[in-house]
């Protein structure tokens, strides 16, 4: 018998929140069809659609700007490893030249010699 009771309490108590919230959920018929209404071409538009608007170019430039900021960050490390590359290259060249043309004094003859 007490279960009935518990269940029967349940369960209008969740009709009456239910009632409530739906209150809150669903607007009137007139706000909604006023809602979808598109206006006329003329007429200013509202602080909603200029804040949508506004909301929308913001973040297009930030997408925007993230995307320039990424493709620059990769240039430059694509342009500092050519460079790195290109140095170690140089280096090689240099250091084979130096064994090619070494003279057994340190440091080299050539550059012991007096100038007269």
């Amino acid at each position: 018998m007490t279960w009935r009771r518990v269940l029967l309490l349940s369960c209008l108590s969740a009709v009456v929140l239910l009632a409530g919230v739906k209150q809150k959920i669903f607007m009137q018929e007139s706000d909604a069809s006023n809602f979808l209404k598109r206006r006329g071409k003329r007429s200013p538009p509202s602080k909603d659609e200029v804040n949508v608007e506004n909301r929308q170019k913001l973040r297009a430039d930030e997408l925007r700007r993230e995307h320039y900021e990424e493709q620059r960050n990769e240039f430059e490390n694509f342009v500092e490893e050519q460079n790195d590359e290109q140095e170690e290259r140089s280096r090689e060249a240099v250091e084979q030249w130096r064994q090619w043309h070494y003279d057994g004094l340190y440091p080299s003859y050539l550059y012991n010699r007096h100038h007269i």
